[in-house]
């Protein structure tokens, strides 16, 4: 992302099926995030969770309702950025 946008390095996206699944979502990052001592600079859409945004520094995540993710297209308005595909990252 830092060569598309100067305010991080990546961009993770992510969805669920319904607020309950997109909460927990959330909290399993916000618990391995900790676990790890790293802190959340800014978290954002709890309450609804039909998209939450996590921002902790250089990687800053969305995670979405199926239906509210397709309609912003995050990875259409940010296609310049380089996709890395998690299955093969090691």
């Amino acid at each position: 992302m830092r060569k598309v946008a100067n305010f991080c390095d990546y961009f993770v996206v992510c969805s669920g099926n319904t607020d309950r699944q997109v909460r927990a979502i959330s909290d399993h990052i916000d618990e391995s995030l900790k676990d790890l001592g790293i802190k959340l600079s800014f978290k954002e859409g709890r309450r609804k969770a039909d998209w939450i945004v996590m921002d902790c520094g250089d990687v800053i995540t969305h995670i979405f309702q199926k239906d509210l993710r397709k309609f912003y297209n995050l990875e259409y308005l940010w296609q310049e950025a380089k996709v890395i595909d998690w299955e093969n990252v090691k």
